[in-house]
């Protein structure tokens, strides 16, 4: 019999839909103000940290709604932003100095649905508010550390060419060598200028002095690179720190533009943006007298540096690798329960950490962690002056060859091991950077823009409605009903998409997919009311207007999906956001326009003797 929906896609039609609304919920439970305190390096947040808040909460009469230890940070939710911001100055004033304590927002979904996923849908900058950053990359910097690069290449290649040196060293702008004889100065001048060609080289025979300065074009293209990877570093680091859909893109010569949707507080942003973290491996002098060196008398080609508990450590200036050739880091623990970081490094750092091992086998090795921290001096530049920190993080023996695959011990806590690992994960910056403008978009702005985006959603379903109404009378019941499912099927997927972000572009989007979605349902409609005028039957009519409809329906439709695809894979930020929502859109109106819509006239109509229908 004609128009009769099997049991099975009825089954299919129900459950997606029951789907789509499960998930679409955690959005009418709105969020609660928080704060999140978590440690900074080196120290825990556990059970104790979490009873010293509640003490401190109490003492101060601050009511908060829930305290739990959640991720190896605690989080407090408030009813208002009043108990939020007093909470966050008491607790800052307390345990600012070895805790992140940060404003933010946390969704209030039920335990139930959030044990199954349920998520309310993220918001873009536009719409939750957040922080807006613009950084600086100190290109001087970047100069100077590939000038200390090439100091190393310079000894090393010397040295496999056999071309014998009394030292190698940085002065200013140039690298200076300098030989025993002018035999081994010419075939270094001749070696070295082959070999770098984007170096302007000079000798001085009466010094018997190689000099070597980079040129022009070199130094611009260290500083593009310095830019561009720094860019693709702090993109790694936002994708670490779990914010949805953040900016991060070039502005101008020397700047980086950041946003970050939905955080409040910059303090943890800042931490993890700011950090220059590297490690370098570097063998311990242990032919020195070290207390000769802690009295002053430091060998030349070693380095006096001190553990984290105040242990000095003599080590050889010579670096035996560097956190560049690091391609992944995660934490974990070895055979003792002690946090330890597995490091896998590139082949070019493999092959070299392999041989710089091999000859040291039986002797201590020192991982060196490296940071840059930002100072109140400014140089003659402008640019902010970084302090290089240094500590040695583990000393330990070198039982056998490494390779590609190694781990370092010494890291303290967990969470420092975790940390330590994000950073080289995500790699480390080529040059410090430095935040020059730091905005904050209120959350007042983006409630201002929702609040006017969901009067446009509602406006234009509401007119969407009343004329399919009017004009389509018992089958615009069914239009409408397709439309409202739509709609909800639209804010389930992008809260179950994880990487999907609502943005005001998406909002448009959203409005846009409306008018396309009842556009299918006009099509299928009118298809019918021919059949109707032409004397077929009801029943024939229905199954012949769904079915000729289809065709004009997904040409329509696939041809609006690939120009969705094309400004999402061209386009940035709020582009994207367009493109997503309206991809969703468009691919759950096809499902609703046509197979719900239809099981839905076929529940109603279908498989009756009728002479007329209200269409």
């Amino acid at each position: 019999m004609l128009n009769k929906t099997p049991l099975w896609k009825v089954l299919l039609v129900i459950f997606v839909v029951t789907i789509g609304a499960l998930y679409a919920s955690p959005n009418l439970y709105g969020e609660d103000p928080a704060v999140q305190v978590s440690g900074l390096r080196g120290v825990e947040v556990d059970a104790s940290t979490l009873d010293q808040i509640k003490s401190q909460l109490e003492q101060n009469n601050i009511q908060a709604t829930n305290i739990a230890l959640e991720d190896g940070q605690v989080l407090v939710r408030f009813k208002d932003t009043e108990n939020q911001l007093k909470a966050r100055d008491i607790l800052d004033d307390t345990y600012g100095r070895d805790y992140s304590v940060a404003l933010n927002l946390v969704p209030d979904t039920p335990e139930w649905l959030a044990g199954i996923g349920g998520t309310p849908m993220k918001l873009g900058l536009d719409l939750s508010g957040g922080v807006s950053f613009l950084m600086e990359v100190n290109m001087k910097e970047a100069v100077n550390k590939a000038q200390t690069g090439l100091v190393g290449d310079f000894r090393a290649e010397l040295r496999g060419e056999k071309i014998r040196y009394r030292t190698v060293k940085a002065e200013g702008d140039a690298i200076k060598v300098i030989f025993r004889n002018v035999e081994d100065l010419e075939k270094a001048d001749s070696f070295l200028s082959r070999q770098n060609r984007d170096l302007i080289f000079t000798t001085n025979e009466d010094s018997l002095t190689l000099t070597a300065v980079m040129s022009e074009e070199k130094q611009k293209e260290i500083r593009e690179y310095a830019l561009q990877q720094n860019i693709t570093i702090i993109r790694n680091r936002v994708n670490e720190l779990g914010v949805a859909e953040p900016l991060v893109q070039r502005q101008g010569q020397k700047h980086i533009v950041i946003e970050l949707p939905g955080v409040q507080d910059t303090a943890k942003a800042k931490e993890i943006l700011n950090a220059t973290a590297t490690i370098e491996f570097r063998m311990v002098d242990s032919e020195s007298d070290i207390g000769a060196a802690l009295d002053g008398r430091v060998p030349g080609s070693s380095q006096l540096l001190y553990e984290r508990d105040g242990t000095p450590v003599l080590l050889k200036k010579r670096i035996m690798l560097t956190g560049d050739h690091i391609v992944d880091a995660n934490s974990g623990f070895d055979e003792y329960s002690r946090p330890q970081v597995n490091i896998t490094l590139d082949s070019p750092g493999g092959s070299k950490f392999s041989n710089a091992t091999k000859d040291n086998i039986g002797k201590p090795m020192a991982t060196v962690f490296i940071e840059y921290k930002g100072t109140d001096r400014k140089d003659a530049e402008g640019n902010m002056i970084f302090e290089k920190v240094e500590e040695v993080i583990s000393v330990a023996t070198i039982q056998a060859r490494l390779g590609k695959n190694f781990r370092i011990t010494g890291s303290g806590s967990a969470q420092e091991a975790h940390n330590l690992a994000l950073l080289l994960r995500a790699g480390a910056l080529i040059a410090p950077i430095q935040i020059v403008e730091e905005r904050t978009v209120g959350p007042s702005l983006g409630a201002e823009n929702i609040k006017l985006g969901f009067q446009a959603i509602m406006g234009g379903f509401a007119l969407v409605f009343i004329f399919m109404m009017i004009y389509y009378r018992a089958f615009g019941v069914v239009a409408n009903l397709a439309l409202g499912a739509n709609l909800i099927l639209i804010v389930g997927v992008m809260s179950m998409i994880p990487g999907a972000t609502l943005t005001l572009p998406g909002m448009a989007g959203i409005v846009l997919t409306v008018g396309m979605a009842v556009d299918a349902n006009v099509l299928i409609f009118e298809r019918i009311r021919e059949e109707l005028r032409s004397g077929k039957s009801v029943q024939q009519s229905i199954h012949q207007g769904y079915d000729a409809a289809f065709s004009t329906i997904l040409d329509a439709n696939i041809t609006t999906l690939i120009a969705a695809f094309i400004l999402y894979a061209v386009g940035t930020g709020p582009i994207k956001g367009f493109a997503v929502t309206l991809s969703i859109g468009i691919i759950t109106s096809m499902f609703t326009a046509i197979i719900l819509s239809r099981t839905v006239v076929n529940a109603v109509w279908g498989g009756k003797r009728l002479d007329k229908l209200s269409i």
